[in-house]
């Protein structure tokens, strides 16, 4: 006899996932949260949380919009994507090929950075810095300033062989890389906006903060000590540096959870939504397999030494955190299925596609948490979040 297959939300299992939400803004852990939830295709969570900001007293809506941050890397990503398809790019293009002033003025350095490829940089294994900060904050909104600056630096160590997470350099390069392979007739943000944003219906996003939504616009609040490598005034200085003109293809988009749950349905239907292709399925299924097997994620290294953690694994694919096999701390959660991909923005926003279980989540938070509190309460959100896929068959008392 073959068992169905039939599933369904847990109404109860949800309550208890935004009630969860709402004990921890009530304790002051964050501000707030707009959750979005999609299984097979249907909307079942749209809510909004708390705050967006707590300071003013101002109530969380569903229709805010977020500084993303490193969410954005997801957009940017799917450019690189599209470029493969177009045959502008592969994944093996090489970035001096691109940007030929990348190479050092000195032949002698030449030795690493001319190796560096689209593939290290996407799976963070381009032995760059690994600092968020390649020029000072009154010039980073310029991707011009910041992809000069960055070519005048060498690499630190071999690439292609340890996983260093790049909060900047290298997403802009990739940025850059694609809007060079295009003509450079448009803008990085041009771009995103006519090949990303417009086909899929993204009305909430852009690159950069359109002063039009200045009063949708969550503000990055720091709720952490300055007990990690980022401090509170390197999260809250982007209050200021993402303005509408600012060019930042690592963290310079907002959005709402809205359209982000449309972006990641897009990529758990293999790369299409509503009859419009963004993706072809074979770069993505490529993409989202683990690209750097058992390697640790230097990023990560103080952070669980602080917390007593075991090293997690990268897990890293063509531009996704996977969430893979094994028992470790994850954003993605310990009950998602092995394949289950995403991206986040530090501290602070989450998404991530369950294709097993056709489920996906979207989390918006406004107050920005420490990075290892970050990791176990979007870890927790998402454990919560696929205990509410049940099946009837299994459970008949809960029709």
């Amino acid at each position: 006899m073959t068992q169905s297959t039939t599933t369904r939300i847990d109404d109860r299992a949800l309550s208890r996932l935004t009630d969860r939400i709402k004990f921890d803004v009530e304790a002051g852990d964050y501000d707030g949260a707009v959750i979005a939830i999609a299984h097979k295709g249907e909307i079942v969570a749209h809510e909004a949380i708390g705050y967006a900001e707590r300071d003013t007293g101002r109530r969380a809506h569903t229709d805010d919009i977020f500084r993303i941050l490193s969410l954005t890397k997801a957009f940017t990503n799917t450019l690189v994507y599209q470029a493969i398809e177009l045959g502008l790019l592969s994944m093996t293009t090489k970035v001096v090929d691109v940007i030929p002033e990348f190479r050092s003025k000195d032949r002698f350095l030449n030795k690493r950075k001319d190796r560096i490829s689209v593939t290290d940089l996407i799976t963070h294994r381009s032995a760059l810095p690994p600092t968020p900060e390649p020029v000072e904050y009154e010039r980073l909104g310029s991707l011009e300033a910041t992809i000069e600056a960055i070519c005048s630096m060498d690499a630190i160590g071999d690439p292609g062989h340890t996983v260093d997470y790049s909060p900047a350099f290298n997403h802009a390069l990739l940025g850059e890389m694609v809007r060079r392979v295009h003509g450079n007739s448009l803008s990085f943000g041009e771009l995103l906006q006519r090949d990303v944003f417009e086909p899929l219906g993204m009305t909430n996003t852009a690159l950069g903060a359109p002063k039009a939504w200045a009063d949708r616009l969550v503000p990055l609040k720091a709720r952490f000590e300055a007990t990690g490598w980022l401090s509170a005034a390197d999260i809250e200085i982007l209050n200021t540096v993402l303005d509408e003109k600012a060019e930042m293809p690592w963290v310079g988009a907002v959005s709402s959870a809205g359209d982000v749950l449309r972006f990641a349905e897009m990529l758990r239907r293999g790369g299409e939504l509503n009859g419009v292709r963004l993706i072809a399925p074979a770069i993505l299924e490529r993409a989202t397999k683990n690209h750097t097997g058992t390697l640790i994620n230097n990023w990560w290294i103080p952070m669980a030494q602080r917390r007593n953690w075991d090293v997690m694994p990268a897990n890293l694919g063509l531009g996704f955190f996977i969430r893979g096999e094994g028992m470790h701390p994850s954003i993605l959660g310990t009950l998602t299925s092995p394949g289950t991909f995403g991206n986040y923005g530090a501290g602070s926003t989450l998404y991530w596609v369950d294709p097993a279980r056709e489920l996906s989540l979207v989390c918006l938070t406004s107050g920005v948490m420490e990075e290892s509190a970050n990791i176990e309460r979007f870890q927790r959100l998402s454990d919560m979040t696929v205990s509410t896929v049940v099946n009837d068959s299994v459970y008949p008392d809960m029709k």
